[in-house]
């Protein structure tokens, strides 16, 4: 039967037993597992680093990327032991590791195809909407074409209920400000709505949806 190699976590916990039967001086035993150690992960980094310069790439030289690149180095090896720079034609990059032993040099591959696609955002479109107790006054909204209006109603009308529950609600309405979708609609943060994919406003017509729920009990509950 063949033997399984030793992993990493193995090697040190197996270290980590033996020492103590080699050496009675308990520092030493932690001197020599503290640099074992740092040598395991050593090579653990440069394997995943040459790696890297195999088979995966950058897509760009932008200042930001080769920024992250050599912060990801650096944080391997030691801010004093990188250093990276573009290649002559501008397709690699040019690596070297500076190790206690030796200066490990490579190249990574710039390809623009290793982008990572940005993701697809579906378009808004218009999401008119009404009160029951106004019918002839129309809010035109807008609304994320994936969110169905049945969607859009109910998380509009979760907003509304949750704002006027924060800070800046309940300072509105101590203020004497009404408790109303207009009010509402017009103090409520963008950022609330566009998270829930709906917008503030929008201008193409669409079917008209009435609001329900929560603001028609508020209404019932003042009648």
């Amino acid at each position: 039967m063949k033997t399984k190699a030793l992993n990493e976590t193995q090697f040190l916990a197996l270290l980590e037993k033996v020492l103590p039967k080699a050496t009675n001086d308990p520092h030493l035993a932690t001197a020599i597992y503290a640099e074992v150690a740092k040598e395991v992960r050593l090579i653990k980094s440069l394997q995943s680093f040459e790696k890297f310069c195999e088979e995966g790439g950058l897509p760009d030289i932008k200042p930001e990327t080769m920024a992250d690149f050599q912060q990801e180095l650096v944080n391997q090896f030691g801010a004093d032991n990188v250093e990276i720079s573009p290649g002559e034609t501008g397709g690699s990059i040019q690596v070297a590791i500076d190790l206690p032993d030796r200066v490990v040099k490579n190249r990574v591959k710039v390809d623009p195809a290793l982008a990572e696609p940005e993701p697809v955002k579906a378009p808004f479109v218009c999401f008119p909407v009404v009160l029951p107790e106004d019918p002839e006054l129309v809010w035109v909204l807008g609304r994320r074409e994936d969110l169905a209006p049945e969607e859009a109603s109910r998380a509009l009308e979760k907003i509304e209920a949750e704002f006027w529950e924060t800070k800046k609600g309940v300072e509105l309405q101590r203020g004497g400000t009404d408790k109303s979708f207009a009010e509402f609609i017009n103090h409520v943060p963008a950022g609330a709505l566009s998270d829930s994919g709906l917008r503030r406003h929008y201008k193409d017509p669409e079917t008209l949806h009435t609001l329900r729920g929560s603001m028609q009990t508020d209404l019932q509950q003042e009648l």
